[in-house]
């Protein structure tokens, strides 16, 4: 049966820091007009930290990127592997967490990721002669994207472990081949561009470093979030909004747009947080918090996100920062939405559920469910884990396949 949407779905594994799990995809089918729906899952053997994906534009090949410095490309109709290459070869990093975990397809075998301190550009038809292009400026690059016009590629950054906060987007300009690096109030993982406009919003995230400086092991930072509306072309921030600390919108993942909002998901808080893009000031947020019920359901998760956190940082000294998690998980225990992208004629957003183990389908702009999958636990992907085992797939970044036109 062929299914008109493709919902691609990075995993990581079981446990908090996805940064450190193990490296998967998961590919979730669906048909709206039915409700029918199947999957596919796979994890891969010698390779960690699997965190997005991005598709060719022929839809044949995915990519899978991770903090562990590969690239892996898989076909997309069996997931099976089709490439996997050392990034080593090339150039080496100063952080384990500093891997392509992005990328940007410019055609159907050629894709720009981030390598070390470079931009590297490969085609798949020759993986072993890249070219690097030009230094990419950040402490530790993250989420790439291409502007509208396709002159641009836009990209946020992490905080460095040893280096420290990272306040600073880059924007490459592809037919100058020059780097511009824009300074920030905050740190901004993650990007995306509109589509019309070579503009593009930046999303603050916001973490605290154990120990005073380790921001390898970071913990959640209750301080109040902003998101940047940013000119590629000028490189200056034409709009921001900013909410206070008590807003439910911290430790953002995908982010998307529709034709009247910015649409994000907060794995933290729990929430998917919705900004009207015309003032860039009203929002409304959808709630993804779990019920008392569905959060004893996940009893397991909560004991392994409980003691992750226990062994990141330490009770007597660190307690601040326990207090902080629970007070914006608002004492839930649990991480939430991580995949979150909608459907191109806007009327579905689909969205997967770390905590929960979960894939849900709402209705979009109303935002109510259509459809939520319990998916199969981690124990069957992996015999050697015990019952009582953290039983989560790990659920990050996604990409979504709507009808083609």
């Amino acid at each position: 049966m062929t299914f008109p949407y493709e919902f691609h779905i990075a995993l990581d594994g079981n446990g908090l820091n996805g940064l450190e799990g193990r490296a998967g995809v998961c590919v979730f089918r669906y048909d709206p007009q039915t409700n029918e729906h199947n999957f596919d899952i796979k994890f891969y053997d010698g390779m960690a930290g699997g965190h997005a994906l991005s598709i060719s534009p022929d839809r044949k090949t995915g990519f899978l990127g991770s903090t562990a410095q590969h690239l892996m490309f898989y076909d997309t109709a069996t997931l099976q592997e089709i490439s996997r290459i050392s990034t080593l070869r090339f150039e080496s990093t100063d952080s384990s967490i500093k891997g392509s975990t992005h990328a940007v397809w410019l055609n159907n075998t050629e894709v720009i990721v981030t390598i070390g301190d470079g931009l590297w550009k490969f085609d798949l038809n020759n993986p072993d002669q890249p070219e690097r292009l030009c230094d990419h400026g950040l402490k530790v690059p993250h989420a790439l994207k291409m502007t509208a016009s396709g002159r641009y590629l836009v990209y946020g950054g992490m905080d460095h472990p040893v280096q420290g906060e990272g306040c600073e987007v880059g924007i490459y300009d592809m037919e100058t081949r020059t780097v511009r690096r824009l300074v920030l109030p905050t740190t901004c993982w993650h990007v995306v561009c509109d589509p019309v406009e070579d503009l593009f919003y930046a999303l603050s995230f916001r973490v605290l470093p154990q120990d005073g400086g380790n921001y390898h092991e970071w913990a959640i930072a209750q301080f109040k979030e902003y998101a940047y509306e940013i000119d590629a072309v000028a490189g200056t921030v034409v709009r921001h909004w900013a909410t206070g600390q008590d807003t439910h919108a911290h430790v953002n993942s995908d982010v998307c747009l529709s034709d009247q909002e910015l649409i994000y998901c907060n794995g933290a808080s729990g929430t998917i947080m919705m900004i009207d893009r015309k003032n860039l000031s009203s929002y409304r947020l959808l709630d993804a918090k779990p019920c008392l019920i569905a959060r004893l359901g996940a009893t397991r998760q909560r004991l392994r996100t409980i003691l992750d956190s226990m062994s990141r940082g330490s009770l007597i000294t660190h307690g601040h920062h326990h207090l902080r998690a629970i007070l914006v998980s608002r004492g839930a225990f649990l991480d939430s939405v991580y995949g979150c992208q909608l459907s191109e004629d806007q009327t579905m957003l689909f969205t997967a559920n770390r905590g929960l183990n979960s894939i849900t389908i709402y209705n979009y702009p109303e935002n109510t469910v259509k459809l939520t999958v319990k998916m199969p636990s981690l124990q069957k992907y992996d015999k050697s884990l015990h019952w009582w085992s953290d039983p989560r797939l790990g659920f990050h970044h996604s990409v979504l396949l709507s009808p083609k036109n």
